[in-house]
């Protein structure tokens, strides 16, 4: 398990930064007037100069993926229920995330500015928790209408 951690994790660095890059893309089509801008202004001002601002966003993105690459073995604990599964898996990645997304100012510095991303951080997981649920759910039941063709088959 440890091994599968470790290499998600390295896998998940890139992936990370890449998935950053693409998110600074959608933001600057959507709100920049048509210039890029990779990152927010208050990142720019509190590091010095906007390549300072970019190297940290880089590696707090990097370590982001990381975190959620290896954080995801924990959907393979066989001796947890789904509940647990989840609770454990959305403390762990609110722990990464959020320390990241204020040192990086995505969120308001301010209790309600964090309340909120918070919010949004979690209806997001929910919405996805449920899709790829659902997914799963739709993926057994294909699995089991096959393997009962099969015996019927026999």
């Amino acid at each position: 398990m440890k091994k599968k951690i470790i290499l998600r994790g390295a896998l998940g660095f890139p992936v990370g930064i890449a998935i950053g890059y693409v998110i600074t893309i959608f933001i600057s089509l959507g709100w920049a007037g048509g210039y890029y801008t990779p990152c927010v202004p208050e990142l720019v001002s509190m590091m010095g100069n906007e390549i300072n601002a970019v190297i940290l966003q880089t590696l707090l993105c990097g370590l982001i993926g990381t975190g959620f690459a290896a954080s995801s073995a924990i959907w393979e604990i066989e001796n947890c229920s789904l509940i647990k599964q989840t609770g454990i898996y959305f403390l762990v990645i609110s722990f990464i995330m959020m320390p990241a997304a204020y040192f990086m100012y995505w969120m308001e510095h301010s209790i309600a500015g964090f309340l909120s991303y918070f919010g949004i951080f979690a209806l997001i997981f929910v919405v996805m928790w449920v899709v790829l649920f659902l997914v799963g759910k739709h993926n057994v039941r294909k699995m089991n209408e096959r393997l009962h063709k099969a015996k019927e088959e026999m």
